[in-house]
């Protein structure tokens, strides 16, 4: 592509080609961005012209990326990042309006910290999206690089020099239990009871670390890989589970459950944020980081 083409590349091009990545289909793509999903089929085909690739594959549940669109995304990602920063230095940082932020966190921490954040940015912030989209450990930094995320709250996992990252604490885990559920009141209780087990993979947890070392073996009914349906699953049973305490503290606040101490030592962990070390002069992005440090010092009861 010589310096001709460049100079005759619109733009919105790019816009749609992150619409597409993100939302997996042109009709989706097109509600997103205002048009018809003929002018993004349109623009599709000049994105693969452009390229000389075909950059997305049609399956049963949408358009699929190539590997070719997959490295592009970040690098076009970032591109219009870069924009809309020299944007908003125009504006004195201070237009947000129509701007959309993706915050990576387990939903753990989305249960405690969401809807505090939302009225927050509600109030300094109007006019801003925010998308929660979770993460973990073992996937947040590369959603960060691969700018699927703006922002992470994360135990773990970022270690990137290309990632400028704060330590929020250490966190800490509380029982939970329906309300009318007696909690236990020794290791050797609270190992025979039957206990929710919420972990992504479903067999092992940090609880069986913890009571492992303690020469005891839990008796697990069931397990769930989403804390937002421990509630749910709770309720009028028998059971307990072990979570971490903000998220104890944030469901027994909407629903009939009551916290307790855990009876065996469980260990504790680092939380911390990053975000890119290129998104530093993102006006938006840094108040909103800076809002989620608040909330976090406010209520997440780290040591």
């Amino acid at each position: 592509m010589n310096s001709v083409d460049i100079e005759r590349i619109d733009l919105n091009l790019l816009r749609v080609f992150v619409a597409l990545i993100e939302e997996g289909g042109a009709s989706r793509a097109a509600i997103r961005l205002g048009v018809t999903q003929p002018a993004v089929s349109a623009a599709l085909g000049r994105l693969r012209e452009l390229y000389a690739d075909p950059l997305f594959e049609r399956t049963g549940r949408g358009l699929r990326p190539t590997m070719r669109a997959n490295e592009l995304a970040p690098l076009i990602s970032e591109a219009l990042n870069r924009c809309r920063q020299a944007l908003a230095l125009s504006a004195g940082g201070k237009e947000v309006n129509g701007r959309t932020l993706t915050i990576g966190l387990s939903d753990d921490s989305e249960i405690a910290l969401g809807q505090q954040l939302l009225q927050r940015v509600e109030r300094q912030l109007p006019g801003l999206r925010i998308i929660f989209r979770q993460t973990h450990s073992g996937l947040v930094q590369d959603m960060l690089m691969r700018h699927q995320i703006d922002i992470a709250v994360s135990a773990g996992g970022l270690s990137s020099p290309l990632i400028a990252r704060q330590r929020l604490g250490k966190g800490n885990y509380l029982g939970i239990a329906d309300a009318n559920n007696p909690v236990p009141t020794s290791a050797q209780d609270y190992a025979q009871r039957p206990h929710l087990l919420v972990s992504s993979a479903g067999y092992v947890g940090i609880v069986d670390e913890g009571l492992n070392a303690a020469g005891y073996k839990r008796r697990i009914r069931a397990s769930t890989s989403h804390f937002a349906a421990v509630p749910f699953l709770l309720v009028d049973t028998d059971l307990i589970t072990t979570v971490p305490t903000h998220a104890a503290l944030a469901l027994e606040r909407i629903s009939r459950i009551r916290s307790f101490a855990c009876p065996v030592p469980m260990p504790s962990y680092e939380l911390e944020i990053g975000m890119r070390v290129g998104s530093k002069h993102d006006t938006a992005l840094l108040q909103v980081r800076e809002l989620i440090i608040e909330l976090v010092a406010g209520s997440f009861r780290l040591g």
